[in-house]
């Protein structure tokens, strides 16, 4: 049992290639909001919400955080279902081997419209991938202040898409959360040393 068990977890890696020798993955860092997903392209240089859309057959390598609680980032008919986590980068890599519409969703409760968290992977073939960036590169531009307005607790009636993205956007809302912990710390060591000195 214990050797079919360690083979089985080791298979089912999310953090693993599916396929090692297959082609480059495409690469979607996606950021858990309430109560929405925010994707970004970081090599194509777009980004969307509530709708995600990768090439059929190639595999998508995923990193994942969250701004805000803790969530689950699940795509239930490509089995998987790993932790958005503030100031962590979870891991996880897909593929959808043929065309076709794939509902995602957050299964961790985060609040009041924890049941809205809901998104559409839409695996299409390269012509209609290639389509789908040209036509989302049409769209405003995703900074800081844009960030910031969807970082809000909202829902959104439609999906967005973004022609560019802030540089370093994505480890920018990591990082905020681990400078925090660090400060409350060093705060902490501080009292302590206090209090030893008393």
């Amino acid at each position: 049992l214990a050797i079919a068990l360690w083979g089985t977890i080791h298979r089912i890696d999310p953090y693993a290639r599916v396929d090692p020798a297959g082609p480059e993955p495409i690469e979607v860092q996606v950021v858990a909001l309430d109560w929405k997903f925010l994707f970004i392209y970081p090599r194509e240089g777009v980004a969307s919400v509530g709708e995600l859309v990768v090439p059929a057959g190639l595999e998508v390598a995923f990193t994942i955080t969250a701004d805000g609680p803790m969530m689950s980032f699940m795509v239930p008919r490509l089995g998987s279902q790993i932790y958005a986590m503030a100031g962590m980068a979870t891991q996880l890599h897909l593929v959808a081997d043929e065309p076709g519409d794939f509902r995602g969703l957050n299964t961790q409760f985060n609040g009041t419209h924890f049941q809205d968290q809901k998104f559409m992977l839409r695996a299409r073939d390269e012509a209609g991938y290639r389509a789908w960036l040209a036509a989302a590169r049409a769209g405003p531009p995703l900074d800081r202040a844009r960030y910031a307005a969807l970082a809000r607790p909202s829902t959104v009636p439609r999906p967005l898409v973004f022609g560019s993205v802030t540089p370093g956007l994505f480890d920018r809302v990591v990082a905020q959360y681990r400078h925090a912990d660090h400060g409350r710390m060093r705060a902490g060591s501080t009292a302590m040393n206090t209090q030893a000195a008393r």
